[in-house]
């Protein structure tokens, strides 16, 4: 199959059409590693190009999410890099496998969208990447900062001409007592941002020591938070961590901040919190049910997510659509970390 690098820019075709996906080929010689890269878009494209020269790496790469009925673009390629935008089920996996792939590398930190147990099971090993926890620090705090502020209200009611203070007024960090759960690169990068601010920072982790923060049990947390960030990640256990009954310990007023990933919040729990007054406001770069709604374009189409519709209603709800990584910096990170796992993969496996 055979792609060109001009169709790979001007292509609109959907990511789930794997017989209209585009690609392009760089080579570097024959003895090049071959990686093939799926769910890869136009500005991810160009840092694989020029990387990928740099790096001596021979690419395929295609706009089109990693499918079953795909997997095939990559035969010739031990190593692929794919997006986490699309959940990776078993019958891809199959096929890549069947494919010759021994080595999936996921641009991102989560790795929940890939069964990783059945891809041991099939030969096929599942490698994550690190990027900078800058990028997510700073959308967390812009996103603390407006939902204390009042921000959507606020920019709501001057798009429509109404300049009055009421109900505008807003809180500030140096008086707020501000919980973190999850203390790994992402969750520090919060707390060295939060210093500055003067505010009082609870912090709980699976690991007995924490860099920074009065480290406290999730009751603790959850009891004596102004605000509640989330930055662990999504596991069995972690599923619908904050539940009811931990929405019910948490003050009157409290606000919930979650870039991590959707599923750790009992959406409907939060919706109901929302609903009667108990939680002061919610901020949220990730939802449950995003798959297939963010990062495409609704505008002409019924959105049929009830709940983000309704979360998207309220004046105190912030909804960004899994953005909080993306930018230049941590996307370079990706892309050349991606490339740099896929390599150190293959020449293990030569050695």
């Amino acid at each position: 199959m055979a792609y060109s690098e001009r169709s790979l820019v001007d292509s609109e075709a959907p990511a789930d059409s794997p017989n209209r996906a585009t690609a392009a080929r760089a080579t570097s010689g024959p003895s090049a590693m071959s990686l093939t890269v799926f769910g890869c878009c136009r500005d991810e494209a160009t840092l694989f190009r020029e990387m990928g020269r740099r790096l001596g790496v021979r690419l395929t790469i295609t706009e089109a999410a990693v499918c079953e009925g795909n997997a095939a673009v990559a035969r010739g390629s031990r190593c692929i890099s794919v997006s986490h935008k699309t959940q990776i089920t078993k019958s891809t996996i199959l096929a890549l496998s069947r494919a010759g792939v021994e080595y999936i590398s996921t641009r991102s930190i989560g790795y929940n969208h890939v069964d990783v147990e059945y891809a041991a099971s099939v030969g096929i090993t599942v490698g994550n990447v690190d990027y900078s926890p800058d990028s997510v620090g700073d959308y967390t705090l812009m996103l603390m900062l407006m939902a204390v502020r009042n921000a959507k209200s606020i920019i709501r009611r001057t798009d429509a001409h109404d300049y009055r203070l009421d109900q505008t007024r807003g809180k500030e960090l140096r008086d707020m007592t501000i919980g973190v759960i999850g203390v790994g690169k992402i969750g520090t990068a919060v707390i060295d941002r939060l210093r500055g601010f003067g505010c009082r920072v609870l912090a709980h982790d699976s690991q007995p020591h924490l860099p920074g923060g009065d480290s406290v049990s999730l009751s603790e947390l959850f009891q004596n938070s102004d605000i509640v960030s989330l930055h662990t990640p999504l596991t069995p256990r972690t599923h619908h961590l904050l539940n009811r009954e931990r929405i019910e310990q948490m003050k009157h007023g409290a606000y919930v901040i979650n870039t991590g990933r959707g599923p750790l919040i009992d959406t409907a729990a939060l919706l109901a919190s929302l609903e009667n007054g108990h939680l002061g406001g919610a901020a949220l770069d990730v939802l449950e049910g995003e798959e297939g709604i963010f990062y495409a374009d609704w505008r002409d189409k019924p959105v049929e997510n009830q709940a983000l519709l309704r979360l998207q209603a309220m004046p105190n709800v912030l909804i960004s659509p899994h953005t909080a990584y993306y930018t230049d910096h941590a996307l370079a990170d990706t892309v050349e970390n991606s490339l740099v796992n896929c390599m150190s993969f293959e020449r293990k496996r030569t050695v």
